[in-house]
């Protein structure tokens, strides 16, 4: 997945950490180009939690109307900001259980700002994450944060950002929701689709296939 992806990471542009968890916050529900359209204006507006948490309500709900859930997300980012200067004298916290006191701000947020902004290993688990994670079987889990931890489990702690960054782009790109590319697919000798398929192969008596499930060690390493 290196290959696919060499420069695995946050489609979302900033220039702050600040600005990162802002932008983080926004992208729920919403594609990050919509965001990157929309973050200019309110930067430009407000870029600091200085001037965010003292910023009018109404005008930052208009900025950011066309992310989706523009109230919820213009009450949180304005109570981020107020935290971060209340709380953390206008410093983005870089530890996950500080960020995670910050209105809106969850542990995929929190990890997407440790990750990118401070550069610690971390593990995001979005929609494409947590889909790739179930089909490999990776994961049995449903909840994020539990899906988190066996990924942890998983993958080096060196490659935690990385690797999660790179299945968030596989399950964006390939591994998608409602049509799958299996064709071509890098981790498709993992699936148990592909499981399936060597199990039928072996019962009509045709040879095993060279690349075992053992390898999915090989790949995790190399996320």
């Amino acid at each position: 997945m290196e290959r696919c992806f060499p420069n695995a990471g946050t489609a979302l542009h900033h220039e702050t950490p600040f600005q990162l968890l802002i932008a983080t916050i926004l992208s729920a529900q919403c594609t990050d180009r919509r965001v990157n359209q929309v973050t200019p204006v309110l930067f430009q507006y407000a870029a600091t939690p200085e001037t965010l948490r003292a910023a009018d309500l109404g005008h930052i709900e208009t900025i950011i109307h066309s992310t989706g859930f523009y109230r919820a997300k213009a009450k949180n980012i304005v109570g981020c900001a107020r935290g971060i200067v209340e709380r953390f004298h206008g410093k983005v916290p870089d530890t996950i259980e500080e960020l995670t006191l910050l209105p809106g701000v969850g542990r995929k947020t929190a990890n997407v700002v440790l990750g990118v902004a401070f550069g610690q290993p971390a593990v995001v688990v979005d929609t494409h994450v947590r889909r790739v994670a179930q089909r490999l079987k990776w994961s049995r889990a449903n909840d994020p944060d539990k899906i988190e931890t066996d990924l942890c489990r998983l993958m080096p702690k060196s490659q935690w950002t990385a690797g999660s960054s790179r299945l968030l782009l596989h399950g964006r790109h390939t591994c998608t929701a409602r049509a799958p590319h299996c064709v071509g697919c890098v981790l498709f000798d993992l699936c148990p689709v592909e499981e399936k398929k060597r199990a039928a192969r072996l019962k009509r008596g045709e040879p095993k296939t060279p690349q075992p499930l053992d390898i999915v060690e090989g790949v995790i390493d190399s996320l």
